[in-house]
């Protein structure tokens, strides 16, 4: 996704750009101004009662709070024109301003931060505006708005379907430990009629067997299932063609559906030999 268009990617840089600016004045705190020999020695000095130790905890957490802000400026496209050096990254050369021919003064580089969480702010509302809609879709299952989520918000929506299809297949293989099986054949042999096998469980629908909506659902179940396999992952996967917004949501809503049902559903395995034997 691009970042300049993911509200909380924006957010969080925003965030590194408030605790540059906050370490960055931590640093400055135990300097003064040199105003002698402006632009040839350095912009600040220490104070003379300044801890070097201080000092120097101080100007590494600066600088590890400008590298977390690193893309800021990027984003934002917020340089500094220096003469004879051109555009200059505010963040990244904040530590010219200690060193001899210092390129940025302190209010040089306060300032441009204080722009670029303006422009940061901006560009998160922009985002947020032009985002695809999630009204209703995050409401979906969370295994497959999770898996979903990140595609759908990048407008992939064929993908957002398949990936979620996927995560769906996952979930049932590990919870079954019938990793042995192409997607298809999974959900025909989990919902199966036939009494479970060792190391072929079943999953049915909580209740009396021969309740008539247990019955219904069982059988409901049975080809529903691979039939979602087959008309919404497979076609996910495999098609080229574009799919909408809406069509993806139906699908994704499908899913959903399905996911839920598979989570109300009871694990049936095998009795143990000990268990038959006793029964026999």
């Amino acid at each position: 996704m691009d970042a300049a268009r993911d509200p909380e990617y924006l957010k969080a840089t925003a965030e590194a750009v408030t605790d540059f600016k906050t370490a960055l004045e931590e640093f400055l705190s135990l300097h003064e101004t040199n105003h002698l020999a402006r632009g040839i020695a350095p912009a600040i000095l220490p104070h003379d009662d300044a801890d070097p130790d201080e000092i120097h905890h101080a100007r590494a957490k600066a600088a590890r709070a400008a590298g977390r802000a690193y893309y800021a400026t990027r984003l934002t496209g917020s340089y500094i024109h220096v003469e004879g050096h051109g555009a200059v990254d505010p963040i990244a050369a904040w530590h010219s301003m200690a060193s001899p021919k210092p390129l940025l003064e302190p209010d040089n580089v306060l300032e441009i931060c204080d722009q670029i969480l303006g422009r940061l702010e901006a560009m998160e509302a922009k985002a947020a505006a032009e985002a695809p809609s999630v009204t209703g879709v995050e409401l979906l299952h969370p295994l497959v708005w999770g898996a979903a989520r990140r595609l759908w918000l990048n407008e992939h929506y064929r993908e957002a379907v398949a990936s979620a299809a996927e995560a769906l297949v996952t979930h049932v293989q590990a919870r079954t430990g019938r990793r042995d099986l192409p997607a298809t054949s999974l959900w025909q042999q989990v919902f199966s009629a036939s009494d479970p096998k060792e190391g072929q469980p079943r999953l049915r629908w909580p209740g009396d067997p021969q309740d008539q909506t247990v019955r219904s659902m069982n059988d409901g179940l049975r080809q529903f299932a691979p039939g979602v396999q087959m008309t919404i992952r497979n076609t996910s996967a495999h098609g080229t063609d574009g799919m909408t917004a809406q069509d993806a949501l139906e699908r994704l809503a499908a899913l959903s559906l399905l996911a839920r049902w598979v989570d109300a559903c009871d694990d049936i395995a095998a009795p143990s030999a000990d268990t038959a034997a006793a029964q026999g």
